[in-house]
């Protein structure tokens, strides 16, 4: 089960590393892919079915959607200088075009799409800063695009973590649909480290544990979560960045604790944390 839950890293000579479908998830929303792309090389996109959001990882890039007057995007060289990226949404059927000024990393987010919302840019100044969490268990969450922005299926988000503290914790589930309390998502990790040697511990699992993965995550791979809590831990020396990508068949982000955990949310943790 492993193995289809956790995608490693290509590294064959092409500048796709990854390639997420719903054939090869065996789920049938969310596609991802993650391109590499050298200074001068370009990438043309177009999907007649699926909405888009490209995400600039890192680099600086020359963009154009449907042959409009190309604009020149990106603001860091490493997702780990935790400044919002650039990003573009594109309707599906829209054609979206990007020459690498620099090096850069780009990522493919892709759901069913409407066409009911024009493509464009989101920049840094268009994306949600939060910090959640206390203890050691705080990250930092860059909101790309969240359940409130317009589109049809994608919620888009990245997230860092740093050395030696869990997120996605505690551990939650959002694959029930269950009115005003809990939606059936889809999700992708990719995942980063910082240096780019080191790893980190993601599970995936579900109540029964009929679905239960513990795995080492390095520098590059993906992790598929289909249904069930998926938790992330760092280690020591280690800053994490992931990139989430969730779509379902409804739109909006509910989940649920799981309840062994959820006491973490409380004051009670706080009064711990506060007692060391």
């Amino acid at each position: 089960m492993t193995g289809k839950l956790l995608r490693k890293r290509t590294n064959n000579e092409g500048s796709l590393i990854q390639n997420i479908t719903p054939e090869t998830a065996g789920w049938s929303h969310v596609s991802f892919q993650v391109y590499r792309i050298q200074e001068g090389d370009r990438l043309e996109l177009v999907d007649a079915h699926n909405e888009q959001c490209l995400v600039l990882i890192s680099g600086k890039v020359s963009a154009e959607i449907n042959d409009i007057t190309p604009v020149e995007i990106g603001k860091r060289m490493s997702p780990f200088e935790k400044i919002p990226p650039c990003s573009i949404y594109v309707t599906n059927g829209d054609n979206v075009g990007i020459t690498a000024l620099t090096d850069a990393e780009v990522a493919v987010c892709k759901a069913p799409g409407k066409g009911s919302y024009p493509s464009r840019l989101i920049g840094p100044k268009d994306v949600g800063v939060e910090f959640r969490g206390q203890g050691n268990n705080q990250r930092l969450v860059h909101n790309i695009l969240p359940d409130c922005a317009d589109a049809d299926s994608l919620l888009v988000v990245e997230v860092f973590t740093n050395e030696g503290c869990t997120s996605s914790y505690p551990s939650h589930k959002h694959d029930t649909a269950v009115v005003g309390k809990e939606t059936q998502l889809e999700e992708t990790y990719y995942h980063r480290l910082n240096p780019t040697q080191g790893f980190c511990f993601q599970r995936v699992y579900t109540d029964s544990r009929d679905l239960d993965e513990s795995m080492a995550v390095y520098d590059g791979d993906v992790v598929l979560v289909p249904r069930g809590y998926h938790p992330v831990a760092t280690i020591a020396g280690y800053d994490s960045y992931y990139l989430n990508v969730m779509a379902g068949p409804h739109r909006k982000w509910l989940f649920s604790w799981e309840e062994d955990h959820a006491w973490i949310n409380t004051e009670k943790y706080v009064h711990k944390l506060t007692d060391k």
